[in-house]
């Protein structure tokens, strides 16, 4: 399995900054993708997301791009565009080609040096970077300062960062596939969806690996800490079955139920919760079948994106 790469006609580049703890990731459609989108949290920060609007008069994207550094790391993406443009990608208009690349980012100052953030030198680099080889998971690209687990501030936090994970669906729908890449950076904590037992998250102490069970404890009376939001879980969910713009709004939608199933709690006022489904190929499937794989995915890359994470930025994380 390569993640988000089994896909075809995407290709994945993570740039990290590991002084700082930052970074950011980009998933390429050079081919063009047909694309929609899904916003759940209350702290999004984004850019250019009215193409993956149905009324947006653009039929196409041409690349993703999720960072680090707050408002600041939108920067990112004008790096990517560059790329794109010296490759003679975009949507065409008279005076030439115009590539179309919706931002999210996601607040990892908290960890590493507040004072740098993702760059348009770091976002073309990652463009560079980018392959369909398997999608390189943990602390890389925007995931490389992500954390979960806030409810007691940062330092009982743990590490977290990138997971990807992709299904082939059967039967009728043999040859489908439905992949996902997730930079993982909630305020809650990390569910497995399937056992119910939680993998990272807030931890009882700052000594500690016990952990707390932010929603139980939520639910009890304990309340977050004050302050600005500042958690993000930002989502690609791409599959190879043909798709309209409204399609993969729907599609973007059921795979926000994958958000839900892992992360406890998740789409607060303190998070940006959002998805972007892509569609690139030509393949034949059920929208809600599409649907039911893609909360999988989602689900399944969320669990991956801490399990892969190593300690760092004196928080603890669970990949060696």
């Amino acid at each position: 399995m390569k993640g988000l790469t089994d896909i075809a006609g995407l290709r994945v580049g993570h740039v990290s900054d590991y002084e700082a703890l930052t970074g950011c990731t980009v998933v390429l459609c050079e081919g063009g993708a047909v694309a929609g989108c899904d916003i759940r949290g209350s702290a999004t920060g984004t850019e250019e997301f009215d193409a993956l609007g149905p009324l947006h008069l653009a039929e196409r994207i041409h690349g993703v791009v999720f960072a680090g550094g707050s408002a600041f790391g939108l920067e990112a993406a004008s790096g990517v565009r560059r790329f794109l443009e010296q490759r003679g990608i975009g949507l065409p208009t008279r005076a030439g080609r115009v590539p179309l690349v919706p931002a999210a980012i996601l607040y990892d100052l908290g960890i590493g040096k507040a004072s740098v953030r993702p760059t348009r030198e770091m976002g073309e680099a990652a463009a560079a970077a980018a392959t369909d080889d398997p999608v390189a998971e943990g602390a890389v690209g925007a995931g490389t300062g992500a954390t979960a687990g806030k409810l007691f501030g940062m330092s009982q936090a743990m590490k977290t960062g990138i997971g990807s994970f992709s299904l082939e669906l059967g039967g009728r729908h043999a040859g489908v596939r439905v992949a996902a890449l997730v930079a993982a950076n909630p305020f809650g904590d990390i569910r497995d969806p399937d056992s119910g037992r939680l993998v990272a998250g807030a931890r009882r102490a700052p000594d500690s690996l016990e952990l707390a069970d932010t929603a139980r404890l939520m639910f009890e009376g304990e309340a977050p800490p004050p302050g600005l939001p500042q958690n993000t879980t930002l989502a690609v969910v791409a599959t190879n079955a043909r798709l309209t713009k409204v399609e993969a709004a729907k599609l973007a939608q059921l795979a926000s139920i994958g958000v839900a199933r892992a992360l406890s709690p998740a789409w607060t006022t303190l998070d940006g919760d959002l998805v972007i489904a892509l569609s690139v190929g030509q393949a034949e499937a059920e929208l809600n079948t599409l649907g039911v794989a893609a909360a999988e995915v989602v689900a399944r890359a969320i669990v991956r994106a801490a399990e892969k994470a190593p300690s760092l930025g004196g928080l603890p994380g669970l990949a060696a």
